[in-house]
């Protein structure tokens, strides 16, 4: 029975299992996914009680019949063999003295003897024997007894626990044995409707008034999902062969893709269907034939017929049409920020369209859960599904397609449900968020006429609420005209500094000359490029035959919220770290804030030093703007671009530095895609000729270089020393950045070859540039830097 039992459970368990992973593929059905999670959870207790019931078998019945046969009845066997052996003597005994001749008195008296001790050793054993025999009867019963009653309670106990547990179920299979009934009558409902439905349509097809394409001859040009129209074509490859392939074509996002199935990547033929044109094609051997003509490239496509082709057609020109209306005079600004800036689906379209849409869930998430994000910033609608990337908002779709029809120069919109997002970009959207942005953009709101729309409003109000607000930005305090009110003190700038014993390790000769180059700066400048240079001193070689090297660092910085070490505290020569903070921070930071991990034994030490504060009042919003990257705070890089500041402004007081090569020195990879988004020019250089990218490959920023290089930076330009960023790399043995500068050269030189209508990017280039921006954001604890001695060891 134990045996079977033991069966019975494990077959019972992988029935369970059977029932949960059939849950798991019912999810979308929140009916069948409930029904089948209760019942699984209460047939595993079953399973548990079946378990209990059939362990107090083993220790009830078994083990004590167990004792009792292998101990009491062994022991009494033994007995009986004694009283056999000792009953076969008294019986030799008997015969010997039945045998003794009269005559020999001396064999009698033996014989005599002999059976007189033999008989009462007999009578003694088979005392004992009989002693033994009613004493092991007696034990035979209540130890029966005992072990089949301790059963029989576990059996009662095990119905009693399945009895509970079923009877807290009735209920809920009452209740959906009457759903149940319902659903029966729904099926037979549709089965009526679906059987008649087929009757109508073999009518029409048996009358000729049904062709294939009926079904799939509409488009949408505001189709809630942005797909305007599916569905397949045939595709004439672009091979010497010219074979033609059935592929799902889709017009989406004003693009043209197409995937071979259902779950592949995507492969955008055409990237912006405002630069294209179409037409029919009746010179070529093959029916119902359309071109789509891009500056750079043609694609020839076959419809099914007649009636499809046109549609397809129609459909292109509708699409090109809705993105002008939507992006007026916008056109050149698009372009150009596609170009300093290009979308971040570049990298991450090759990512698998399941694992899209799951990531598409998360992205919800995380964004929403940030303050004021869970309603749309500017109407206050719940639950927006859309996203200004460059001001780091949330927006409802109606109010998507407002901002869609301001240009890109002012907000640049995507979906967090149906776009792919790069991890930097996500965690932009986090620092920002609608409370910070609102905080800047609606200061002064209460103060006009004009109120805040509501979800309910049309949307000519809140057209004009969001064009107020974006585009002639009433509602700011204005730099330098800012009327405080009393609750709110003034923002100023502060200095404060984290003294710490010297490090001995030894710095690359690369890197000494950017710092000999940097004696001239300011303060704050110097201190942060001492803090970059004893990050440099834990700089690696790659190790070839370890792939993670290739991932071994990469500096993602953090916002005004940390001002650790790790998020790159300036260091000054004289062995002290200069913190520039600003706004709010200059009152909250702490002892704890200021503390800096160092790898040699010195301890840090904080004091707060005095220095005399700057009313940032005062500030052109350029300069804030130039300060606010370097010191990595992004609401106030945010403020200071809504009063106008340039994201290309040139401190010419400072060698010619833009904003985004502070955001480089200062060590933040959100501060430098913020301004990326908002059209900073990544190749723009300073006074030395370096641009952002030199900057980054001096410091050793692997995690900037990577980014740089996704945004189109030109890694052939040179300084006023003849350095390109690779040859700077070379000599400050930095395997990191030299990796990916070849590898994005090799992709180059492979793109070049392949002719105008090569592909986008090698597959490897795109792998380990997106597994990059994945660890970074995803996985910092594995992109720690080995020492230069591991290094040079593996070396």
């Amino acid at each position: 029975m134990l045996e079977a039992g033991k069966t019975y459970l494990t077959t019972n368990k992988h029935f369970v299992s059977g029932i949960r992973d059939l849950s798991q593929q019912c999810k979308k059905d929140e009916m069948i996914s409930e029904c089948l999670d209760k019942f699984g959870d209460s047939l595993q207790e079953m399973v548990n009680y079946h378990m209990i019931l059939f362990d107090q078998a083993q220790r009830s019945v078994r083990q004590q019949l167990h004792m009792f046969v292998k101990e009491d009845v062994r022991k009494f066997k033994e007995s009986k063999k004694q009283f056999d052996k000792v009953r076969e003597d008294l019986d030799i005994a008997l015969v010997k003295n039945a045998q003794a001749p009269r005559h020999k008195p001396h064999e009698v008296e033996e014989a005599t003897g002999t059976l007189t001790i033999t008989r009462k050793c007999f009578r003694h054993l088979a005392l004992d024997y009989v002693l033994q025999i009613n004493v092991l009867q007696a034990k035979k019963k209540f130890e029966i007894l005992d072990a089949i009653l301790s059963f029989m309670h576990a059996q009662y106990t095990f119905f009693q626990q399945g009895y509970s547990l079923l009877n807290e179920l009735n209920p809920y299979m009452k209740k959906l044995a009457s759903q149940l009934d319902q659903l029966v009558i729904d099926s037979a409902v549709e089965k009526r409707e679906m059987e008649h439905k087929h009757a109508t349509i073999q009518q029409r097809v048996s009358l000729n008034d049904f062709s294939y394409d009926d079904s799939k001859a509409d488009f949408n040009v505001d189709a809630p999902n942005g797909v305007v129209m599916e569905g397949y074509l045939f595709k004439r490859a672009s091979n010497a062969f010219k074979t033609w392939n059935r592929r799902w074509f889709s017009i989406q996002n004003s693009q043209l893709v197409y995937q071979k199935k259902l779950k592949d990547v995507l492969t955008v033929v055409v990237e912006d269907l405002r630069l294209c044109t179409v037409k029919p094609c009746e010179d070529i051997e093959r029916r119902f034939c359309f071109e789509v003509v891009s500056p750079t490239k043609s694609c020839m496509l076959q419809a099914d017929s007649e009636k499809l082709r046109q549609s397809w057609i129609q459909a292109v020109q509708a699409s090109i049409a809705s993105a002008y209306r939507e992006t007026p005079d916008n056109y050149y600004i698009e372009r150009l920020d596609r170009t300093a800036s290009p979308s971040t689906s570049s990298i991450d379209s090759a990512s698998d369209c399941r694992e899209r849409s799951i990531k598409g869930e998360t992205i919800l998430q995380r964004v929403q859960s940030i303050a004021g994000n869970y309603q749309c910033c500017d109407c206050g609608q719940t639950d927006p599904r859309w996203a200004s990337i460059n001001l780091g908002i949330t927006l409802c779709i109606e109010c998507s397609g407002i901002h869609r029809s301001l240009g890109v120069h002012f907000s640049k919109v995507r979906s967090l449900t149906l776009d792919s997002w790069e991890p930097e970009l996500l965690k932009l959207m986090c620092e920002l968020g609608n409370s910070t942005i609102n905080q800047i953009y609606e200061a002064k709101c209460e103060h006009l006429e004009l109120k805040k729309p509501t979800s309910g409003c049309s949307r000519q109000d809140k057209e004009i609420w969001i064009k107020a607000k974006y585009v002639e930005k009433k509602f700011l305090n204005r730099l330098g005209s800012i009327e405080l009110e009393n609750d709110r003190k003034p923002q100023r700038w502060s200095l404060k500094k984290c003294h710490r014993n010297n490090s001995t390790t030894k710095v690359p000769s690369a890197h000494r000359k950017y710092r000999r180059e940097m004696g001239n700066v300011s303060p704050a400048m110097l201190s942060s490029a001492a803090t970059l240079e004893r990050k440099f001193r834990r700089d690696s070689l790659f190790c070839p035959d370890e792939l993670d090297s290739l991932f071994s660092y990469f500096d993602t910085g953090s916002g005004p919220r940390s001002l650790s070490s790790d998020s790159g505290l300036g260091g000054s020569t004289d062995g002290s770290n200069d913190i520039l903070v600003f706004g709010t921070v200059v009152d909250s930071v702490t002892e704890e804030e200021c503390e800096v991990s160092e790898d040699s034994s010195g301890e840090a030490e904080t004091e707060q030093e005095p220095s005399d504060p700057e009313d940032l009042r005062e500030l052109h919003p350029g300069l804030l703007m130039y300060r606010a990257s370097h010191a990595r705070n992004i609401p106030f890089m945010a403020e200071a671009l809504a009063n106008g500041a340039n994201v290309n402004w040139v401190n010419e007081e400072d060698e010619s530095k833009t904003p985004l090569i502070q955001a480089v020195i200062g060590g933040s990879l959100i501060a430098c895609e913020f301004l990326l988004q908002n059209g900073a020019d990544v190749n723009q250089t300073d006074i030395r000729g370096r641009a952002p990218i030199h900057h980054a490959t001096y410091l050793g920023h692997t995690g900037q270089v990577c980014l740089f290089l996704k945004r189109g930076a030109n890694q052939h330009a040179v300084d006023e020393d003849g350095q390109d960023p690779l040859s700077i790399a070379v000599q400050a043995a930095n395997a990191d950045i030299v990796t990916l500068l070849r590898l994005a050269r090799m992709n180059e030189e492979m793109r070049e070859a392949e002719g105008p209508f090569g592909q986008p990017g090698d597959t490897t280039y795109l792998d380990i540039f997106r597994e990059f921006s994945h660890m970074a954001s995803n996985n910092p604890e594995k992109l720690s830097r080995r020492s230069v001695h591991f290094s040079q060891s593996c070396r």
